[in-house]
């Protein structure tokens, strides 16, 4: 029987659609850095607004995209990265524990980095939503602001590498392609792993 026929839709496309196009905004903002600062501000919003309606999905959205689906215990997780260097890592049919918690953290890296860069803005060129805070030039919160922008926007490529490593890993072991998953969101029931 054909692999297509086995394949059940788990991504909506709201997950699809937010997926790339924060991997679109986080892209284009990280290479503009301060020298396209209209660009680099703008994609920064688009990071924060994907992540604030992809919160509000993890409660609302479809059975895989919620929060509920895909966090998991400590234990989990840990034992889920045992199976997977032993290769021998179960299918999950959403996202398995170590997928569960890259989210999470990707989620929180990128709303530090998305907000810290808002407030920075706001102190460094006294524009944006968070303008008004910063009605006196103060030099120490502007480079407070400017040090964690910019370690969380390293911190999320080094989460990125890891996620892009993580999907290649389970693709291979689990004989599916996950990227292509993401494009039109199916994936091998599993039951059909088994």
């Amino acid at each position: 029987m054909s692999n297509e026929m086995n394949k059940v839709k788990v991504w909506d496309v709201f997950v699809r659609l937010f997926h790339w196009s924060l991997v679109a905004c986080f892209f284009v903002a990280y290479i503009t850095e301060e020298d396209f600062l209209f660009i680099h501000t703008y994609a920064g919003y688009g990071v924060l607004a994907l992540i604030l309606l992809r919160f509000v999905w993890g409660f609302i959205g479809t059975k895989y995209a919620r929060f509920s689906d895909f966090i998991y215990s400590p234990a989990q997780i840990k034992q889920f990265l045992k199976d997977t260097l032993l290769l021998r890592a179960k299918h999950y049919l959403g996202h398995n524990p170590a997928a569960g918690a890259m989210i999470l953290l990707m989620m929180a890296s990128l709303l530090i980095t998305a907000l810290s860069g808002v407030a920075l803005y706001g102190a460094e060129e006294q524009a944006g939503p968070l303008a008004s805070w910063f009605t006196q030039s103060n030099e120490f919160w502007k480079d407070v602001l400017e040090e964690i922008h910019e370690l969380f926007a390293d911190f999320t490529v080094v989460l990125v590498i890891i996620h892009v490593a993580g999907v290649i890993v389970e693709s291979l072991i689990n004989k599916e392609n996950l990227i292509k998953a993401m494009i039109d969101g199916k994936k091998v029931s599993a039951a059909d792993k088994e």
